[in-house]
């Protein structure tokens, strides 16, 4: 009988757009790992039974990664959580542990953070707005409120008030939250008086997805963040463009929260060369 190679992959409905298994990948055939990156296609009512069979002795799974819709979902199904993941309520790195304990940690945070430290943008005393109020803005907004030098204001907007509304109030009770503000409409964001937009909503997937935000609005000093990577350029991040505001996707904020969750898995520091190789391959697929 065959051994079963080591299985990792990530878990959410629909996974069409995924270019997480040519980072992981990437990262195996560089460590000369026997294991493998899947896609885990899981509508709702099937996520029950999967993360059951997670804990069988037998199973050759050992690390997921969570996206939409399953970041805040997949909580009770877990033993434990890290305690940043705790804080933001929404998991997307799930680790099993030799004994099958699956331990919840957020990488989306960090990895965000990171990348705008990267940018040169500096969160301290800005006006932020953020369209969408699902497990990625639970992270963003989460980090946000607990660094140090945060945010003068966080204005959040989403379709569903109540969704929203639920959000800040479950933060709230484990961090201070004072700056973030809930809005009913695009407009009530003030993105002309804005320092950071951010598109943590998964519109501009599509071709026929509309562009939320009016033209107009988009100013010469506002930085524009879609976490949308795939297609690389949106109908948002055309218009920044075309604007000729700052902008960027969410291509390496992948790439980051891909490391990191890599690291919980594998309980080492990776080296600089795969990380490299990791980003170079992440390009030349999004690309593609």
């Amino acid at each position: 009988m065959t051994e079963l190679r080591s299985t990792y992959g990530l878990v959410g409905y629909p996974l069409g757009h995924s270019l997480s298994p040519v980072m992981h990948n990437t990262a195996f055939r560089e460590l000369d790992v026997d294991a493998v990156y899947e896609l885990f296609p899981m509508p709702q009512q099937e996520l029950a039974a999967f993360f059951k069979a997670l804990k069988d002795k037998d199973s050759h799974i050992f690390g997921l990664n969570v996206t939409v819709p399953h970041k805040e979902s997949v909580i009770p199904f877990l033993d434990g959580m890290d305690p940043f993941a705790a804080k933001v309520g929404a998991v997307n790195t799930v680790v099993i542990t030799p004994e099958r304990k699956l331990i919840g940690h957020n990488t989306d945070g960090p990895g965000f953070l990171t990348h705008l430290i990267e940018e040169g943008f500096a969160p301290k005393d800005k006006r932020v707005a953020i369209l969408g109020a699902g497990g990625a803005a639970r992270a963003l907004i989460s980090v946000l409120c607990l660094v140090p030098q945060r945010p003068r204001t966080i204005k959040v907007f989403d379709v569903d008030r109540e969704r929203a509304a639920t959000l800040v109030r479950d933060l709230s009770l484990r961090m201070d939250t004072q700056c973030v503000q809930i809005v009913t409409s695009v407009d009530d964001l003030d993105i002309e008086l804005a320092d950071l937009l951010i598109n943590a909503t998964p519109i501009g997937m599509k071709p026929q997805d509309p562009c939320l935000v009016r033209e107009e609005l988009l100013h010469p000093h506002i930085m524009v963040y879609d976490l949308v990577y795939n297609p690389a350029q949106t109908k948002l991040l055309a218009l920044a463009k075309a604007r000729g505001v700052r902008s960027v996707n969410g291509l390496k904020m992948l790439f980051y929260q891909g490391v990191l969750a890599f690291q919980h898995w594998a309980q080492i520091e990776l080296p600089q060369k795969v990380k490299d190789r990791m980003w170079v391959e992440l390009q030349k697929a999004s690309q593609a």
